[in-house]
């Protein structure tokens, strides 16, 4: 039984990106930013008179779709056991697609086996994507070992988070950024779903005017993923982009989680912005444009290599 390789809406589309947004985006944002609304419902309906057509959730799907969005969901799986039940349940829900954070980075090859291919099952099973993502602290969080499962899983298909990889894995350190994406090329050709955001060497998300060249890093590998899905894809495939720019604290008080992915600048803790270093919510349409002129480049060499054959 196959496993679904990628997410088609039945048209007669050509491939393309489908511009979604995670939920994480409009979590905690300070009222000065463009997407504060008073409620999550608000911010859906702003959402969609914005042009999104999707929105991940981890667990507010029905109130995506009652807004007229279509969604995605997100899981965890630790156990080979829990991935059955997931596709089970988001594929009744009516979820076009779930990404997963896949183990805690501990396990043997062996374990890393049984994860992988209870994903695939399950996948197949249900006919519903279950996308794997490269995320720290999870059975992708190193390289090598990424590869080696791909070598031995190829039907695996991935959700790219890379700035886990770019950040966690310095990727230009000693000048070695080209050489090393060349060697992740087995990745990215299986990506199929995108968690948008771009980190620098030392912080995992960042504005984007910042100097430096880690948003060109950024591009060349976008470009890469998106050649990946292009090459064999067909009429009604797509590739669900999902801006996911992170507060630095999720709620308050003694129980807030402080994961500090919006690094905190106290100098503006009183600005518009509540001390995060910008919108997130206006950063989450500028990599959407971003992402739309890497997938037309990756168009256009994918044309001019057909051209050339």
């Amino acid at each position: 039984m196959p496993t679904a390789d990628r997410t088609n809406d039945g048209t007669a589309a050509a491939p393309r990106l489908r511009r979604d947004l995670n939920s994480g985006t409009l979590m905690d944002l300070p009222p000065g930013t463009r997407g504060w609304r008073p409620t999550f419902a608000e911010q859906l309906d702003m959402v969609k008179a914005d042009g999104y057509i999707a929105v991940q959730s981890w667990s507010d799907a029905e109130t995506v779709l009652a807004a007229g969005l279509r969604a995605s969901g997100m899981g965890r799986v630790m156990q080979p056991d829990e991935a059955d039940g997931i596709a089970r349940a988001h594929k009744l829900l009516g979820l076009d697609a779930t990404t997963l954070h896949v183990g805690n980075s501990f396990e043997t090859d062996a374990e890393i086996d049984a994860l992988v291919g209870a994903v695939l099952e399950a996948s197949a099973c249900h006919g519903h994507p279950l996308y794997i993502e490269t995320h720290r602290g999870t059975i992708t969080q190193d390289l090598r070992r990424t590869l080696d499962l791909v070598e031995r899983w190829p039907d695996v298909r991935f959700n790219a988070d890379l700035s886990h990889w770019y950040t966690g894995h310095e990727l230009p350190y000693g000048g070695e950024f080209l050489s090393r994406v060349a060697r992740l090329q087995p990745v990215f050709d299986r990506v199929r779903f995108m968690h948008a955001r771009i980190g620098n060497v030392g912080a995992i998300q960042t504005g984007l005017d910042d100097p430096g060249p880690y948003v060109e890093h950024h591009r060349v590998m976008w470009r890469s993923c998106f050649e990946g899905f292009l090459r064999g894809a067909r009429a009604g495939d797509y590739l669900s982009f999902n801006p996911e720019l992170l507060p630095m604290r999720i709620g308050d008080g003694p129980d807030a989680l402080w994961i500090h992915y919006a690094q905190p600048r106290p100098d503006l803790a009183d600005d518009e912005f509540g001390g995060e270093p910008s919108d997130r919510y206006a950063d989450a349409q500028r990599l959407w444009e971003i992402a739309c002129e890497c997938f037309s480049e990756a168009k256009q060499r994918l044309d001019g290599d057909t051209a050339d054959a």
